[in-house]
């Protein structure tokens, strides 16, 4: 789909390539970067690529120039932001509502808001910058915007009168930056996504696979790797629960889900609790720090993992070095970042595991930017 953006925008390099030369592109950098791997002797699946207009999530810049909103995406290799009205990546459901958010902006940032400076006077202050996130939900928009000062009632006011109006914006919450948990402003519902037949309500500010398509087929392709794998399984990284929920089917299944965010899986405990799932056990654990070892990994029939660019060092090298006969026999990556996983997948190579499949996903539609799922089998 061609967008008018394409030549300064910074979101989407490989827009001007036909679609056969643009998939053939994102499928030579794959393979090129998995030449690095210590076996070749894996199958490279059928790569999957999600249609453009499926993304879910998304990050604005905005700013007050002049009294007016802009509102889009940086420019390349700038922190100027480009204007957008519509953009081919995402869902219409958020392009139909990118031009009403800018009127909320323009309505807040009109907004005084009295606070303190550093010598503790009283000053005046606008809003002037800062970032909106959506995500779509399955049953609406949830909006966090992002900026340094505390809405005050004026604000408040703006944006509940307005939202009031909008059939498609069930949240909006507030946070000065992105370290922070964000704080409601209005919640006409509580936003969840259908993951596996259960409802599972997440948080503000969510982390989520880009994609309804994308994150259907990630898991998928886990359950074919794990194949007929029950008993007990650990999803380490393992966010709002997007693969637990999958896992927890399997018959006579038992599943550890760990992840560092206490605030996920707050969300998390709380969908299971009202869905009364009592085979998901939850733990919250910094796998960088604090990765399991030893005895914690002890009697898992699986592992999987869905790590951060970052990747799983510290955790799949505590895989690699368990003893022999306490290794799980089967693993499965989940991937954002082919180098990081390349090298994760070098340290299980060394621990005795063979690489049997990589399939990509491509999700992250016209960009250099692609996912891997892969199967490891420990050598007999």
């Amino acid at each position: 789909m061609e967008c008018k953006f394409s030549s300064i925008c910074g979101g989407c390099c490989f827009r001007e390539l036909s679609l056969i030369d643009y998939q053939q592109t994102k499928v030579n950098q794959v393979r090129n970067v998995l030449k690095q791997l210590k076996s070749d002797s894996f199958n490279f699946e059928e790569p999957v690529f999600i249609s453009d207009g499926c993304r879910r999530r998304a990050s604005f810049a905005f700013a007050r120039r002049k009294g007016k909103i802009i509102m889009g995406f940086n420019a390349t290799q700038s922190n100027e932001i480009v204007d957008i009205d519509l953009c081919p990546m995402l869902t219409s459901k958020i392009n139909k509502n990118i031009d009403f958010i800018k009127r909320i902006l323009e309505q807040i940032t009109r907004v005084d808001v009295c606070m303190k400076d550093k010598k503790k006077k009283n000053k005046i202050y606008r809003i002037e910058k800062g970032d909106v996130w959506i995500t779509e939900a399955d049953n609406g928009l949830d909006v966090v915007l992002e900026f340094d000062l505390e809405p005050n009632l004026e604000i408040r006011q703006i944006i509940f009168e307005m939202m009031v109006t909008q059939d498609d914006i069930i949240r909006i919450s507030h946070r000065k930056n992105v370290n922070q948990r964000p704080e409601t402003i209005m919640e006409k519902i509580k936003p969840y996504l259908r993951i596996a037949d259960r409802e599972v309500y997440i948080p503000a500010g969510t982390f989520l696979q880009p994609s309804k398509a994308g994150e259907q087929v990630l898991i998928a392709l886990v359950n074919k790797y794990l194949g007929n794998v029950s008993g007990n399984i650990a999803d380490l990284f393992c966010g709002v629960g997007t693969f637990s929920y999958a896992l927890a089917q399997r018959p006579e299944s038992q599943v550890t889900a760990v992840d560092s965010s206490a605030e996920l899986l707050s969300g998390f405990q709380e969908s299971l609790n009202k869905q009364m799932i009592s085979n998901i056990k939850i733990e919250n654990r910094n796998l960088f720090k604090y990765p399991l070892s030893g005895k914690e990994l002890h009697g898992y029939n699986a592992i999987l993992f869905d790590p951060p660019r970052a990747g799983a060092k510290e955790q799949v090298s505590a895989i690699a070095t368990l003893s022999n006969g306490y290794k799980p026999p089967v693993v499965v990556s989940v991937s954002c970042n082919p180098h990081s996983f390349v090298r994760d997948a070098n340290i299980l190579i060394d621990g005795g595991y063979e690489i049997k499949s990589v399939t990509m996903v491509d999700q992250f539609v016209y960009s250099a930017h692609s996912e891997l799922t892969a199967l490891f089998v420990l050598k007999i």
